[in-house]
């Protein structure tokens, strides 16, 4: 259990068809600037690949919110990854050295994602202490 004083929350939904209209309109170009290769694998792998990016996508708002940023100089789409917990199958966030070291300046030591879809949206929330 993480221990810290909460510094930051932030709330992102998405539908899933706006993800796959970018998909579809600019392919591996929209891809590449969201998404990271272990995030596109990932994704790719799924009977519904659309649903797996569109909730990456709300992780990375969701996160980017909780620090107080959004995504832009500080923390770039790429700069905020998503991975899973090979146990459970949670989302975990891993960031790039860029934001590590943006988390860091902030005195951030932990980051903690819930994410939840129907077949139409995306909802994550994060927490940053």
């Amino acid at each position: 259990m993480a221990n810290g004083m909460i510094v930051g929350i932030g709330l992102d939904m998405v539908e899933t068809k706006r993800i796959a209209d970018m998909i579809e309109r600019w392919g591996s170009q929209f891809k590449n600037r969201i998404y990271t290769v272990a995030e596109q694998s990932y994704c790719d792998l799924k009977r519904n690949p659309s649903l797996s990016y569109a909730g990456r996508w709300a992780i990375k708002e969701a996160v980017s919110k909780a620090f107080g940023t959004g995504i832009g100089t500080s923390l770039s789409w790429l700069d905020i990854g998503v991975e899973n917990n090979e146990k459970s199958g949670a989302p975990l966030v891993v960031l790039s050295e860029k934001g590590h070291k943006f988390a860091e300046s902030k005195n951030i030591s932990t980051i903690m994602v819930s994410l939840s879809h129907t077949d139409d949206h995306a909802i994550a929330q994060a927490i940053i202490q």
